[in-house]
């Protein structure tokens, strides 16, 4: 299968399908993928495909790639949208995190103070204190939610190590509305098991947990590029346009991606 790894630390900008011209940060390394997750439908593969040789990218590498960035991207343009936190795998999982995101706020604010800053997170870390903090610091706070039903979690996300469900809620509702859930709706199998989160079985708790969490947004998307598992399949516009009918009746602003 064809998998996507992105430079590092710099990457784009690209046009994203949620938040427009981009500019990501990757602070894993640009030769494999380092990921809390193990997502069946990772665009970058699975963890065990793209074993790095390479570093992550330290704090002072981050902050002297993307200065030189955005000092070229101010005299020749494009001028971002905003400046994601992405990549090859879990940003929070770089042991710099908290103060890398505090360099490229001042570097935002220098350069482009009209740009957002977000993070595509998949919440894996947002019980450690330090985390949880940058991330309220951040435009938009991007946190993965594809399901509550834990079963599903361990075949579609992987958790890689010990990944405790209520505890990750109750850190989004902590949040406090300051948090951007995203998440992946998909049909189709793996090794011969229905894989489809479209039915009232997955889309009812998921969204009694949103209502807990009370995010700012909800976004939910499906399937966009080829994926590690062949047997997956995009959920239909029709579907998509039924759950976000169900969020948008529920009082969440929601945002939806073909």
């Amino acid at each position: 299968m064809s998998t996507v790894l992105y430079s590092s630390p710099i990457f784009g900008p690209v046009h994203s399908r949620r938040l427009g011209v981009s500019l990501g940060i990757n602070l894993m390394p640009a030769d494999g993928k380092i990921c809390t997750f193990d997502c069946i439908y990772c665009e970058c593969g699975r963890n065990c495909e793209h074993h790095p040789h390479h570093h992550r990218p330290t704090r002072q590498e981050v902050y002297d790639a993307l200065r030189t960035t955005l000092a070229g991207m101010k005299a020749d343009g494009p001028e971002p949208n905003v400046l994601t936190f992405a990549g090859n795998g879990e940003p929070t999982a770089n042991p710099e995190f908290p103060l890398i995101v505090d360099d490229v706020l001042a570097l935002r604010d220098e350069f482009f103070p009209n740009a957002k800053v977000s993070v595509l997170s998949n919440g894996t870390r947002v019980t450690d204190p330090a985390i949880f903090n940058a991330l309220l610091k951040l435009d938009n706070n991007i946190q993965k939610l594809d399901t509550v039903d834990i079963e599903y979690i361990k075949l579609i996300d992987n958790p890689v190590g010990h990944y405790d469900l209520d505890a990750i809620i109750n850190a989004l509702c902590a949040f406090k509305g300051h948090v951007i859930i995203q998440t992946m709706f998909l049909t189709g199998t793996l090794d011969g098991r229905d894989m489809d989160n479209t039915s009232d079985r997955y889309v009812t708790p998921w969204m009694e947990a949103l209502k807990k969490i009370r995010p700012s947004q909800v976004m939910i998307y499906t399937i966009d590029r080829e994926t590690p598992v062949q047997t997956l399949r995009k959920a239909s516009r029709e579907t998509l346009d039924g759950i976000a009918a169900r969020l948008r009746e529920n009082g969440f602003e929601t945002s939806v991606s073909y």
